[in-house]
């Protein structure tokens, strides 16, 4: 007997945990490949949390987050010329992962089609999957800055359509979605009544001037687009597991009922850390400083590299590189930098169809770390030059 569903029997382990799985027996490796910011929480933040355990503040707290974390976010957070109500338009969740998981769960009927920026995180497929949704692909290429074109997001609008996914800056690619862009979104979404989902988890990390704009600040869009964020690129906590989502009443309403029934609340502490960390924005800068410092040097040794070429990711901490060059997949080729010169980087096609021949490298590693990383991978690009 198989007790498990049809629904999880198709659940499989994502492409970077697979290659994280692989590095694991080997020793001597640098790692380019997780996403998450290597420095600690700033200790003011921990010292917070620490406060809040010591005051007994470490039991069930409402299933939509404690009322002074809703509050700050409403007051606080990047989206600053939207009004939401901390009371029925926010929900605190277990990370962004768990406030996107939520989401789907309310919104999507079985044959829904959710539009996804291809390529993208891969976690946003195999949750609309799992709900019984069909990701539909929006096909993007390095000549346009793997930026989503709107003729491209209309051809593909159907009577199916729930919802476009925003991600920006997105993972993997960096790419920063411009107003132009976004305001012809908002056209789209009005004409054909599709909710919008825009993930912002990295909006604080930003280059080359560009600006921190969220499709729900547009006009008319408040009422059709929940925001999702979390504090765990903002802050460095990616640990700690703090996410929010904001949007339309009933949709967080129907959130945070689910919330209830599957995991109460986010944890209670991380929450209250949390509340600290949005009244103190300036603890993000030393790590947007670490992060711009490193997509500087970063840059500078790619571009020494020959048979390479990628679009300059203006947001993040990756860099998406074109190594088609070369004659091997990007699976191939991430496989045997492991293998012979001991460097975790992720294949660009598990990020979606469009990001076949590239590898994504994320400089989430120590400047020392990155420089040798870099030298191996040069050398293993060299070697492959030769033999072409």
């Amino acid at each position: 007997m198989n007790y498990v569903n049809e629904r999880t029997r198709g659940l499989q382990q994502g492409a970077i945990r697979a290659m994280f799985d692989k590095a694991a027996k080997m020793e001597g490796v640098i790692s380019m490949g997780i996403g998450e910011p290597d420095m600690p929480t700033p200790i003011p933040i921990c010292e917070a949390a620490t406060k809040a355990m010591n005051e007994g503040k470490t039991h069930y707290t409402p299933n939509a987050g404690i009322p002074e974390l809703r509050e700050a976010i409403a007051k606080l957070s990047t989206v600053k010329n939207v009004n939401y109500n901390p009371a029925t338009e926010i929900i605190v969740t277990n990370g962004g992962m768990g406030a996107l998981s939520l989401l789907m769960s309310v919104i999507i009927n079985p044959g829904d089609e959710i539009l996804i920026q291809d390529p993208q995180w891969l976690n946003y497929v195999a949750q609309v999957e799992y709900y019984g949704g069909v990701p539909v692909r929006v096909p993007t290429n390095a000549e346009n800055g793997f930026e989503m074109e709107p003729s491209v997001i209309e051809s593909l609008v159907t009577d199916k359509t729930k919802a476009i996914m925003i991600n920006s800056p997105n993972n993997p690619t960096g790419c920063v979605t411009s107003l132009k862009t976004l305001k012809e979104i908002t056209g789209i979404a009005k004409k054909h009544n599709i909710l919008v989902i825009t993930d912002e988890v990295y909006n604080t990390l930003l280059f080359d001037g560009e600006s921190s704009i969220s499709i729900s600040e547009l006009p008319g869009m408040k009422e059709r687009t929940v925001v999702i964020n979390s504090f765990s690129k903002y802050m460095a906590m990616c640990g700690w597991r703090i996410g929010y989502a904001a949007g339309p009443a009933d949709i967080i309403d129907k959130m945070t009922k689910c919330q209830e029934n599957f995991n109460a609340c986010a944890n209670s502490v991380g929450q209250w850390a949390a509340v600290y960390a949005l009244n103190h924005p300036e603890l993000a800068k030393d790590l947007y400083n670490v992060f711009q410092e490193r997509r500087t040097k970063i840059l500078e040794l790619i571009n020494k590299i020959e048979g390479v070429n990628y679009a300059i990711p203006k947001g993040a901490f990756y860099v998406f590189l074109n190594i088609s060059s070369f004659g091997l997949s990007d699976t191939e080729f991430c496989n045997r930098l492991l293998e012979t010169k001991k460097v975790v980087c992720i294949p660009g096609s598990a990020f979606g169809y469009c990001g076949g021949g590239y590898i994504r490298i994320a400089y989430t590693n120590s400047m020392e770390n990155i420089e040798e990383a870099m030298s191996r991978i040069t050398e293993f690009c060299d070697e492959l030059g030769q033999k072409r």
